[in-house]
């Protein structure tokens, strides 16, 4: 019997296509996510007003077969190309303990840190994240549109919860992060080769969050203080390293990109 054809996957970023990171810590854990499991795939901009759920990214899916299919959210997509077999699932193997330590680590970087994060670059670095999320918006209309944005952010910040702190606050909410996820990576570091942030021999579906989140905080010169916080963990910095020499070898790194 002939294995089962791997379907076209287009992924779209939102950014411009060239060997880059995007600034985007989900679009950078779908696309780890492809990596990890050696799937290939073709990147493309895209945009918020094309994606099926108005966010980024989203992944269109084409059959040899049958009609085209546009997913999106970073998870759902994952958890779609997994169910359909593109996609082994990493976390099948896992116990049930560490199944609930990943769900929790993803729920931490995913649910907490990206509105600190998302704050940094909205409230702290307007206009620097203007310029970055906004590069294929016409300039005579960029002012207008990061307004609408920035006052839509600055909203769900506030509801969130977030928008209720000052800088430092947030700040410190940031490094016990960072520092939980240094421990973690601490005790996982092997001497050689890529290591797993749950310190078994193969990735987890938490080290997809995990490389997307650093490597988004590396890359973006529209939050600062959180680059400048993650450069101060040597392990993290490590872990980074080795999954971009194993996985990423195509791509600018973070020190040729900011």
């Amino acid at each position: 019997m002939s294995p089962k054809p791997i379907p076209a996957l287009t992924l779209y970023r939102g950014f411009p296509s060239k060997p880059t990171y995007a600034w985007s810590p989900f679009v950078n854990k779908l696309e780890t996510r492809l990596r990890l499991s050696a799937v290939p795939y073709r990147a493309e901009p895209g945009s918020k007003q094309a994606a099926p759920r108005g966010k980024l990214p989203y992944l269109a899916i084409q059959p040899p077969d049958a009609p085209a299919q546009v997913l999106g959210d970073s998870t759902l997509i994952t958890r779609a190309l997994v169910s359909a077999g593109v996609l082994p699932d990493l976390n099948a193997a896992l116990t049930p303990a560490d199944r609930g330590r990943d769900l929790a680590l993803r729920a931490l970087l995913e649910d907490k840190m990206y509105f600190y994060l998302v704050r940094e670059r909205w409230v702290d670095n307007y206009y620097k994240m203007r310029a970055g999320a906004l590069w294929a918006v016409p300039w005579a209309l960029r002012a207008l549109v990061g307004l609408l944005a920035s006052r839509q952010v600055v909203a769900v910040l506030f509801g969130q919860g977030t928008g209720r702190f000052d800088k430092e606050e947030v700040n410190g909410f940031k490094r016990e992060v960072w520092e939980g996820v240094e421990g973690l990576l601490r005790e996982a570091r092997t001497e050689a080769g890529p290591f797993w942030v749950l310190g078994g021999a193969q990735p987890t579906e938490g080290d997809a969050v995990v490389y997307g989140f650093v490597i988004a905080a590396l890359v973006c010169d529209a939050a600062p203080e959180m680059q400048k916080m993650v450069r101060e963990f040597p392990t993290i910095m490590e872990y980074a390293g080795r999954i971009h020499d194993a996985y990423f070898p195509d791509y600018d790194h973070w020190e040729e990109q900011v």
